[in-house]
């Protein structure tokens, strides 16, 4: 699907192997739901990492997955959405501050502009 939005938010997660579950069900059912009612936030995808193989100059390489395993890529308006009250609000709602986001780690955020 081509990107819509002038902005790309990405954030990326590892989460500890016994709260997946959770994480996956307040990420799918309330998380992304909370912050697809903020202004500016046009869609939101998850992905999770895994390793793969590529040709490149008529070789195979084996590539393991670097960074954290999980990401999930905001489609925004402006920059500005992150700092707004509605976002700050949005983050905060539902299980994720208590039942998942204690069980994350190697947290990486990333704000790309698109061309």
């Amino acid at each position: 699907m081509p990107i819509e939005a002038r902005y790309l938010f990405i954030a990326s997660m590892d989460v500890d192997a016994d709260k997946e579950a959770i994480f996956n069900e307040v990420y799918d059912t309330e998380h992304i739901p909370n912050l697809l009612r903020v202004p500016g936030v046009r869609s939101v995808n998850r992905l999770k990492g895994e390793p793969f193989a590529v040709s490149i100059g008529g070789t195979l390489n084996q590539v393991a997955h670097k960074g954290p395993v999980y990401s999930a890529i905001y489609e925004l308006d402006s920059p500005d959405v992150l700092t707004s009250p509605q976002w700050a609000s949005a983050v905060e709602a539902g299980r994720w501050p208590t039942a998942v986001r204690p069980y994350t780690r190697n947290r990486q955020h990333a704000l790309f502009k698109v061309q």
